[in-house]
């Protein structure tokens, strides 16, 4: 990526980014990212739904001739399914971090990152519930799963980890639907008064009557606080329950109390590292530079390094808890995560989640865009690695050294990967020439009153 000049934007004397934008300008600007797609934005499009194709057509073969095609070696039978999963699962993490609680907070700068972040949380997370379906096998009967009266008078086993997930997943995309449906009311209503055509005619039916008048802000403003208090706890909550799969069980390197805050620090630290990904080119493809600004992108290397920070944290006292447990079995685990065969895998992790991240402390690298963007590829990558080697390490040595094995990803394993990214990908490129992908209300509500000469209104 060539290295863009960033102008210099005017800030209060606290450091406080100043919107120099009138309200028509940031309306005009916002809608002109509607408009007919450049070619960039095309070969992106192209790419992902090339992508998507080659996962369709992987799992077209795995419903076709079964799961045997997968890398599933015994004991290992969770491998790249159940890690692209809780990969997924952690991406959508930072969407309600900034749109939810940042909102409670009242923090500004939150305002022309935040609707990226908050579909980015709902395309995840609809990606990752495409895994456990996948990985059950036999997918047509897939809404066993559900607990629904039967003739048949069966339940679901409440104690599976496979339908923690089912609730864990549903109410975390139902919440995190309607949080971006609602926020998305009164900006679609001002792309309706800006278009014509059919166009006028669908951001009409979308708009759901929108007027802005009083009645319609109270409602809206009270129901919007509402669902960002609703939606906070399940930042906590729906990733503890995706750790408590693990820890719930007895296996050296999962059963482990550290793990429901582990899981969400990495979950947010990993969903940082996919917006950065995401708006650095994004910004640029829209042209919306004067909109997303260095100021934001140093708030969000602040908060990347904090959950950084957190994590190394973390991966310490997972080592240090292992031996002083004084256990063989979870300190040969734990060895052989940085000294065994996957080796590889291990130290991926622990460089590019570790390490990568404390290169944030320099506020030049948090505010140089093509560092940051170098900087959250390593975080996706780290943290991929790093659900694979808690899940694959753990069940490649468990209790019975006779029995250990290794996994070997396969050709199906890797399909299905590439196939959720260009799933993803997809819609969220979709939604970006679609809908508003910045928030035009609310930076409108960050621009000082007008006034007159005199200092009067």
């Amino acid at each position: 990526m060539a290295v863009v000049a960033e102008p210099k934007l005017p800030t209060s004397v606290h450091g406080d980014l100043v919107i120099t934008q009138t309200h028509a300008d940031v309306t005009n600007d916002v809608v002109g990212t509607l408009s007919r797609p450049t070619r960039g934005y095309l070969i992106l499009l192209f790419g992902a739904v090339s992508l998507f194709l080659v996962g369709v057509l992987t799992f077209l073969t795995l419903v076709k001739d079964g799961l045997g095609h997968a890398g599933y070696n015994p004991p290992i039978f969770w491998s790249v399914y159940i890690t692209t999963f809780v990969f997924w699962i952690g991406i959508g993490h930072a969407g309600t971090l900034i749109s939810a609680i940042l909102f409670l907070f009242r923090s500004p700068w939150r305002t022309a990152v935040y609707r990226s972040t908050e579909a980015m949380t709902v395309f995840a997370v609809m990606t990752a519930g495409l895994f456990p379906i996948i990985h059950i096998g036999r997918q047509w009967i897939f809404y066993w799963l559900l607990p629904y009266p039967n003739q048949r008078y069966l339940w679901p086993n409440f104690k599976s980890p496979l339908i923690w997930d089912v609730f864990a997943i549903s109410t975390y995309l139902t919440v995190s639907t309607v949080f971006l449906v609602l926020g998305l009311v009164p900006d679609v209503s001002a792309v309706r008064d800006k278009v014509g055509g059919w166009r006028r005619s669908v951001y009409s039916l979308t708009a759901v009557g929108w007027q802005g008048t009083d009645n319609q802000w109270r409602h809206y403003s009270r129901a919007y606080l509402y669902l960002a208090a609703l939606a906070t706890p399940l930042v906590l909550s729906v990733h503890s329950v995706v750790s408590w799969d693990f820890a719930s069980s007895i296996v050296p390197g999962w059963h482990g109390t550290i793990f429901a805050p582990y899981f969400v620090a990495g979950a947010i630290y990993s969903g940082l590292g996919m917006v950065l990904t995401l708006i650095i080119p994004l910004r640029r493809a829209l042209r919306i530079e004067h909109m997303i600004t260095p100021y934001h992108f140093d708030n969000l290397g602040k908060l990347t390094l904090f959950t950084g920070s957190i994590l190394f944290y973390a991966y310490s006292m997972e080592y240090f808890v292992a031996w002083y447990s004084g256990s063989p079995f979870e300190q040969t685990t734990f060895f052989l995560r940085p000294f065994g065969p996957m080796w590889w895998a291990g130290w991926s992790m622990i460089i590019c989640n570790a390490f990568v991240s404390q290169l944030l402390w320099f506020k030049k690298i948090r505010t140089n865009l093509t560092s940051l963007f170098v900087i959250s590829i390593f975080v996706n990558i780290g943290m991929w690695f790093e659900r694979y080697v808690i899940i694959a390490s753990s069940l490649s040595n468990d209790y019975i050294p006779w029995a250990w094995s290794g996994m070997n990803p396969t050709w199906a394993d890797w399909g299905i990967l590439a196939g959720s990214f260009g799933w993803f990908g997809m819609w969220f490129l979709l939604f970006a020439k679609s809908f508003p992908i910045v928030a035009i209300q609310e930076i409108k509500e960050m621009i000082p009153m007008p006034r007159l000469r005199g200092g009067h209104h």
